[in-house]
């Protein structure tokens, strides 16, 4: 049981398949029987999971572990307390109510690098970055939150999942999870 933490790049799609010119796993990892471990879609960042083992890859992806999710999210204008509350209380989604969320305002984070392309700026707009906790992991669930409450997405980069994150990790570059990491997650719950 193998667990691989990649730090997907902007713009690459969640699979090693290759159907059309669109960047792929298979561009970075070269990882036989590996299968990612949940979604991260094309025009996010950061950090995906996978692994080569079938019940890990099911306890990291399904929603009844509640694995935590952190992002960091950079929005248009800058939220006010009222669109964090309403984040943290769980938004209406047109697939029902999200489960609350760990929401707050933060600085442009310092371990920030370029994305290629750049974010398209408009002086009359300001932008505003998000640090976002959620433990569930509807289909653009993130972006459609943002946007629920006023503030679309202008980025989006996933942190961290659990215990693991993209700390000195930089875009497309991958690291193995240390084996005993992979055994505190189902320490005492059973397999």
């Amino acid at each position: 049981m193998s667990l691989v933490l990649f730090n997907k790049p902007f713009e690459v799609l969640t699979r090693f398949a290759k159907e059309d010119e669109r960047r792929t796993l298979r561009d970075f990892l070269h990882l036989p029987g590996f299968h990612p471990a949940g979604r991260l879609d094309y025009d996010s960042e950061g950090l995906l999971l996978l692994t080569d083992d079938g019940p890990l890859q099911a306890r990291l992806s399904h929603p009844r572990w509640k694995l935590p999710k952190t992002y960091f999210v950079q929005v248009e204008n800058v939220p006010d307390e009222a669109a964090l509350a309403s984040l943290r209380r769980g938004v209406a989604l047109n697939d029902g109510q999200t489960q609350p969320a760990e929401a707050e305002r933060v600085d442009e984070p310092e371990w920030l690098w370029p994305r290629d392309p750049p974010i398209r700026k408009r002086a009359a707009i300001p932008t505003a970055w998000l640090k976002l906790t959620i433990r569930e992991g509807r289909n653009r669930q993130v972006r459609r939150m943002t946007a629920a409450v006023g503030h679309p997405t202008l980025r989006l980069i996933r942190w961290s999942v659990g215990p693991w994150s993209i700390a000195a990790l930089p875009p497309g570059q991958h690291r193995t999870a240390p084996a005993e990491e992979i055994g505190r997650l189902f320490a005492g719950r059973g397999r």
